[in-house]
């Protein structure tokens, strides 16, 4: 297999720039306070550092009152701190490291490789770029599955217009193995997908979808959005609506081939329920936070085996 060579990410420069600048604060704050106050020049250290995480907990008392209403198990505090411990971690390396500076990293596969397994799409959600999944380029490389990714760009357009990029990933896939590819999907990824799929002729263009924390039917959160995206990710809004009926009408079971994982902890996509879809393959992944659910064990080896069961056309 030989690599696509890949196009510019605005998201990227973007995150770069808060990276270097929030490291950049940090060091400035220490050296000027430390000479006079010293526990001032930590103190200040510390909020740039770990101000992120201040953010999560608030994201997960809220998610945690939220969900005391909904059908799905309630967490414990234990979990949720858990949760709120793994995302604090998780997501620096995410957000500081792979998307601004390593995106670039392991590019796509593009030669034709037979038909020994499907190809897998990799789609990510909101905020996001191909760096999201850098350690699954790396399991999908050792083990042999071709694979290939997207950049949803711009950031905060219409979920809409993701719909081209797509289907040039899926059309990439297609053209490597023959074969329709799995899409795997996270949080805002997999609406993109959906989105696009409502408008696909009734054949079969995918294998199987696999959605991680896709707030399938939205999120709390998409209230307090101010951007095109977000606001289509609010509970019951038009958007939403409109999505479910396009895929009623192509088809009397939509979800058959979904795989939705969802977790009574995420900090992002609550009340927990919304991540699943009528007729899907439903799992519940407790105590897992929305990004570091993408890299949980279960979810990547589990999804690895289905990838590898998808071997002949459908």
């Amino acid at each position: 297999m030989t690599d696509t060579p890949l196009k510019g990410s605005v998201l990227a420069r973007l995150q770069q720039g808060i990276a270097i600048g929030v490291m950049g604060g940090a060091v400035i704050w220490v050296w000027w306070f430390w000479p006079r106050h010293p526990g001032w020049a930590v103190a200040g250290a510390m909020t740039f550092v770990f101000a992120h995480a201040v953010v999560l907990m608030v994201e997960c008392v809220i998610g945690a009152l939220i969900n005391r209403q909904d059908p799905a198990p309630t967490a414990g505090w234990k979990a949720w701190l858990g949760a709120w411990w793994s995302e604090s971690r998780v997501a620096p390396l995410v957000f500081a490291w792979r998307q601004p500076f390593r995106w670039r990293r392991l590019p796509d596969d593009n030669k034709p490789a037979g038909k020994a397994c499907a190809a897998v799409v990799l789609v990510h959600g909101f905020v996001c770029n191909r760096g999201f999944w850098l350690p699954w380029m790396n399991v999908l490389r050792a083990q042999g599955v071709p694979y290939v990714s997207v950049n949803l760009e711009p950031a905060f357009g219409s979920i809409d217009a993701y719909d081209s990029l797509i289907e040039d990933a899926v059309q990439r896939a297609e053209r490597i193995t023959g074969l329709p590819p799995i899409l795997i999907c996270h949080s805002m990824g997999g609406l993109a997908v959906r989105a696009w799929l409502s408008r696909q002729p009734v054949q079969q263009r995918v294998r199987a979808v696999i959605t991680i924390g896709t707030p399938h039917r939205g999120t709390w959160l998409g209230r307090l959005s101010h951007v095109t995206n977000g606001r289509q990710m609010q509970p019951g809004c038009q958007w939403l609506v409109a999505l479910e009926k396009r895929e009623q009408e192509r088809s009397t079971s939509p979800y058959a081939d979904f795989v939705c994982w969802y977790s009574n902890t995420d900090n992002i996509v609550f009340p927990a329920s919304t991540a699943t879809l009528p007729g899907a393959d439903n799992r519940l992944l407790e105590g897992a936070a929305h990004v570091a659910m993408a890299f949980h064990p279960t979810v990547m080896a589990e999804s690895m085996m289905l990838v590898r069961s998808a071997s002949a056309p459908v």
